[in-house]
């Protein structure tokens, strides 16, 4: 069973997230590398919001390949170089996670496995069995 919860004796989420969720009883975990935005062809769009999209695209078919969907996810870290239009942003990964509320973190860095890269998102899944 995953239960999420905001503790009262702790500030509210400032974004669409909880700050925490307990896992309890039999599940299967899936844990994915950090997912960049490169498309299945090889490409690599030059735009950052192209790149988030297509980041959450290939968590999303990681998660497909595994039976389980986006209401599985309970962890996503973001790593993030350079700007990023920030209502942009928050508008993808709500589209994405739909009505769902995992944990969340997002960086900004210098710099990721190549500098084409802007984007790259960590997840980590459970589902109950």
């Amino acid at each position: 069973m995953k239960i999420a919860r905001n503790p009262q004796n702790i500030h509210p989420p400032v974004a669409p997230y909880v700050h925490q969720i307990e896992v309890t009883g039999p599940q299967r975990w899936l844990t994915l590398s950090g997912q960049i935005g490169i498309i299945a062809d090889g490409s690599i769009p030059e735009d950052a919001i192209a790149q988030l999209k297509i980041a959450l695209e290939n968590i999303k078919r990681n998660l497909d390949s595994a039976d389980m969907e986006v209401q599985d996810i309970t962890k996503l870290v973001f790593y993030l170089v350079g700007d990023m239009d920030a209502i942009q942003r928050k508008e993808i990964i709500s589209d994405f996670l739909e009505e769902h509320l995992p944990c969340t973190t997002l960086m900004y860095v210098v710099a990721l496995a190549t500098p084409a890269l802007k984007v790259e998102i960590d997840a980590w899944a459970c589902k109950e069995l």
